[in-house]
């Protein structure tokens, strides 16, 4: 094996991001070393990418991001026991301490001091990227690759359908990126009866037609209360997922779910908002939840189960495929709004 391998690296704290050779990473007794095969872009990456206030309060340079990913075993530590060179993996990029109250109690998702491999840890945009074996997720070869570099956003959908009730209920979706697109095929995939697709940007919601939502609407020039309302009897849908974190995104789900009904809160929001308790919280007798990240590990079965089933048509999410080392275009295609997964492969598209 070589000892240098191609990578994007965040140099120093200042936009944008530089393709260089760097050492390959060492791994300990307990680490594996993985090739990478395909690499998804994330939103997190443009932020990162551009140097947004966000970026300058959490990483430090110098950082080689990216934490969807899937690749074969290069190498294992001395201790590792659960793979073997040649298998085919994905990974679950939160590295939880294993030693706080979430982590003993089932909840380590939400662990108090996780870190993030390609955010506080060197990640998978690379060639080689190293990882924990408590973190590797072994995968069925049967899985596309396609499909094994976006586990990480499809969790974070799977986790959001799946956090209640969905079989025989109506489902609204605040915000179509990604992750909002890839739940309308979960909510179908697990027995909605309708799934309404909210977006303001054009292109999104021609993919949530792709993605087959029943209604696709646009708040920017319709009435979507109205709508839902008309639609469902004048109750409401049983469940919103807001994966927007707009203020108008998030009024808009308090004012179309139904009495009794669900939402669950994905989208994260820059500033403060402000709700009204009586009418929109404790009069409804609504259930709301805060979604972060995917159950460890409970989702990753959740989701590899409907892959293996055939259940998630995703391919329209996927809009570009590109060599790695044009990176930099990517970002600037991902800031025109008209694309949503961008793949990036180490050794040029195949």
């Amino acid at each position: 094996m070589a000892e240098t391998m191609l990578a994007v690296v965040k140099p120093e704290p200042k936009p944008g991001a530089e393709v260089r050779d760097v050492a390959i990473p060492k791994i300990g007794l307990t680490d594996v070393l993985v090739k990478v095969k395909v690499a998804s872009v994330c939103g997190t990456d443009l932020h990162i990418y551009n140097w947004d206030p966000w970026a300058q309060r959490r990483i430090h340079p110098p950082l080689i991001p990216g934490h969807e990913f899937c690749g074969v075993v290069a190498a294992v530590g001395g201790e590792v026991t659960s793979v073997k060179e040649g298998d085919f993996v994905s990974a679950e990029m939160h590295v939880a301490c294993g030693k706080c109250l979430q982590c003993r109690t089932g909840e380590a998702h939400i662990c108090q001091f996780v870190k993030i491999i390609g955010v506080d840890d060197n990640g998978a945009f690379a060639e080689y990227v190293r990882i924990p074996e408590s973190n590797i997720w072994k995968l069925d070869p049967e899985i596309p690759q396609e499909y094994a570099s976006i586990l990480d956003p499809l969790g974070n959908a799977v986790h959001t359908v799946l956090a209640g009730e969905i079989a025989a209920r109506t489902v609204a979706i605040t915000g179509c990126g990604p992750i909002g697109l890839f739940a309308i095929a979960v909510a179908r995939a697990v027995g909605a009866t309708a799934v309404y697709a909210i977006e303001t940007n054009q292109y999104r919601r021609k993919i949530a037609q792709q993605m087959k939502a029943d209604y696709v609407l646009d708040p920017k020039s319709e009435d979507v209360r109205a709508f839902v309302m008309d639609h469902t009897g004048g109750l409401g849908v049983d469940v919103v997922l807001e994966m927007a974190g707009h203020p108008d995104a998030i009024r808009t789900a308090f004012n179309i779910v139904r009495r009794g009904g669900r939402i669950s809160l994905l989208g994260l929001t820059s500033k403060p908002i402000a709700l009204n308790f009586s009418e929109d919280i404790i009069f409804k007798g609504i259930t709301i939840q805060g979604i972060n990240g995917r159950r460890m590990y409970q989702t990753w079965y959740q989701m590899t189960a409907l892959l293996k089933a055939g259940k998630l048509d995703l391919h329209p999410v996927i809009t570009d495929r590109m060599s790695m080392k044009d990176f930099s275009k990517g970002m600037e295609r991902l800031k025109t709004g008209e694309a949503s997964k961008i793949l990036l492969y180490p050794n040029g598209v195949k």
